[in-house]
């Protein structure tokens, strides 16, 4: 019968199960908040690397509390303990869950052993900010860096993730690449490990 069952009232938001649900935010509220958020920061500070460096800052603050989500929805509280597993974590889950699809590329570095990459050519929070001439080295990618950092560092990964501009031969815009050099730490654990 239509109607008869019971709907589960809960006393507050704080009682809601953490559900799938619906994951996606409007396009055009995500630009206008993310374009705000550059605003006001640039407000903030004095020249481009602070600014790169408090957009870091929130970026970091987004990827420890999209890890925490994602690991009680999807690993029931489990974490990665392999760097490959968390790379390959990074760039499928939390890439599709923050931008709708998994990124273009994760490559290791051919110079250093420490150094991995994460590509995408064209990084949504790019789209949207127009960067005046003065400011010609800024990089929003510097937020996603920021989430990168803060899911690899709260799961014990401790690296320096930062945002690079590479041209593409043939295209107009060059594609974002994250750069993630990880602690000497990380790699001998893995070869502890390995």
């Amino acid at each position: 019968m239509i109607g008869t069952g019971k709907i589960k009232q809960y006393a507050n938001v704080l009682d809601k199960p953490l559900g799938k649900g619906k994951q996606e935010v409007s396009l055009s509220a995500f630009a206008f908040l993310f374009s705000e958020l550059v605003q006001y920061n640039q407000t903030q500070v004095d020249n481009i690397s602070e600014l790169e460096t408090r957009l870091e800052d929130a970026g970091y603050a987004v990827g420890a509390r999209v890890l925490e989500l994602l690991c009680h929805r999807d690993k029931g509280n489990r974490r990665e303990t392999r760097l490959l597993g968390i790379l390959s974590f990074v760039h499928s889950t939390v890439w599709k869950v923050l931008f709708g699809k998994v990124a273009d590329s994760l490559e290791k570095g051919t110079e250093h052993e420490d150094e991995y990459m994460i590509s995408e050519k064209e990084l949504l929070v790019n789209r949207f900010i127009s960067i005046p001439k003065d400011m010609g080295t800024f990089h929003c990618g510097a937020f996603v860096a920021g989430i990168v950092k803060g899911v690899l560092e709260n799961v014990g990964f401790p690296a320096v993730v930062t945002a690079h501009f590479v041209p593409v031969e043939g295209q107009q815009r060059p594609r974002t690449t994250i750069l993630i050099k990880f602690a000497e730490e990380v790699l001998r654990r893995e070869a502890r490990l390995g």
